[in-house]
């Protein structure tokens, strides 16, 4: 509304005191969502789950041990406050909204206990969909592993697209991946839906992607071994990559499962020649990474290691000039270590390319990195590519002929 005071930059601002029993503990800011724990105390849904996700295992005002952490909405506290920013409209509160509550349990139990009934799993879909708490809800070691029996076993294929589909919204713990991984039918059911581009809708085959994901991000190298040999398996993910429509989360599910297995050296030589690092380094050249930039980087610094993988991030990009201007203007963030480490592979060989590096700030950027808040070991990949593009830095740059910022971090 007209006027209205966003409730985050706190309402004290406009002479308005908020009461004391209104605000959360933990943020000392209005709730929106009060929700009461095991010990009694009632803090903002955001901040208590934000608290324990940090691994924090008491309560903050007590500091008793939490011996559960289910949270109780507090739906008498939430109408008093939303009565009391009713009446203080006239001073541009907002009104906090009714949240929706996550999905009852029982009634996940319910669906999952119907087996592969087509309407019980649709709507187990559109409950996972609809928020992330519905997710975490399901995410139960009973509904997995029910879940992960539907997908694989029986009851048709539409009945087994949609517990795929459901089993791709809520992930996989460790004893699911290994009832996945264990089993070669499963595996090569994967490859087999991953790679049928022509006869296997986007939709699935991303739903397959994102099982191989959440497979490999849990296991050992053993198991991500077992995926990556696959057939279709690599080949379906850089497909996803690849998506002509730039499906957004077709590319996003490709590039975490490429992620996911490159972690594994074995796998690293198939992705290269199933054009996974062109691929990868085509998607970073333009920008286009669906919010996985860091990911995209690592997979490309590790294959750029393989043989024929720094020839083809080249190409992929277009060109050693465009691989080497992309990997600095990408030499950001947390996925500048990966940027750097991929940087060192692409201009080792050619001065010509270190050249093209300086042109493109890479000092700059190197040296933020040097200096700032980095890793160790990414300190170390930046220090390292400084001495190697000193010889391409300009004689008349005063930077050129000192070693200061060159010393051990």
């Amino acid at each position: 509304m007209p006027g209205s005071v966003p409730l985050a930059l706190g309402l004290d601002t406009v002479g308005l005191q908020v009461p004391w029993y209104f605000r959360c503990p933990i943020s000392l800011e209005l709730m929106q969502d009060p929700v009461t724990v095991a010990t009694g105390q009632t803090y903002d849904r955001a901040s208590i789950e934000s608290w324990v996700a940090t691994g924090n295992t008491s309560c903050p005002v007590t500091r008793a041990p939490l011996a559960d952490f289910t949270l109780i909405p507090n739906h008498t506290l939430r109408r008093l406050i939303q009565e009391w920013c009713v009446a203080h409209r006239s001073l541009g509160v907002e009104r906090i909204p009714t949240p929706k509550q996550p999905a009852d349990p029982d009634l996940i139990r319910s669906l999952v206990a119907q087996g592969p009934a087509l309407p019980a799993l649709r709507r187990l879909r559109a409950l996972a969909r609809e928020s992330d708490k519905n997710r975490l809800v399901m995410a139960t070691r009973e509904t997995r592993a029910a879940l992960v029996e539907m997908a694989f076993v029986g009851g048709g294929e539409e009945s087994q697209a949609e517990a795929m589909a459901v089993l791709a919204l809520i992930g996989m713990g460790e004893a699911e991946a290994a009832e996945v991984v264990g089993r070669e039918e499963r595996v090569a059911w994967l490859g087999k839906v991953l790679g049928s581009q022509g006869t296997t809708t986007l939709e699935a085959r991303v739903n397959a992607g994102a099982v191989v994901e959440a497979a490999a991000a849990v296991s050992g190298a053993d198991a991500r071994v077992v995926l990556g040999a696959a057939d279709g398996v690599v080949e379906g993910l850089v497909a996803l990559v690849e998506d002509k429509a730039n499906n957004a989360r077709a590319v996003r599910v490709g590039i975490r499962g490429l992620f996911a297995l490159c972690l594994a050296k074995e796998n690293r030589a198939r992705a290269v020649s199933a054009g996974a690092a062109a691929a990868l380094a085509r998607r970073v050249a333009e920008g286009g990474c669906a919010g996985e930039p860091e990911r995209a980087l690592a997979a490309v610094e590790r294959l750029c290691r393989t043989e024929g993988g720094r020839d083809a991030v080249v190409c992929g990009a277009g060109g050693g000039a465009a691989a080497v201007v992309a990997l600095v203007r990408a030499m950001s963030g947390r996925a500048a270590e990966h940027a750097a480490g991929a940087l060192v592979a692409v201009v080792g060989g050619s001065e010509a390319l270190q050249v093209e590096a300086v042109r493109a700030g890479a000092m700059s950027q190197l040296l933020m990195m040097v200096q700032g808040g980095c890793s160790e070991r990414a300190k170390r990949k930046a220090q390292h590519l400084l001495k190697l593009l000193r010889s391409a830095w300009p004689t008349t740059d005063s930077m050129a002929n000192s070693d200061d910022f060159l010393q051990p971090y």
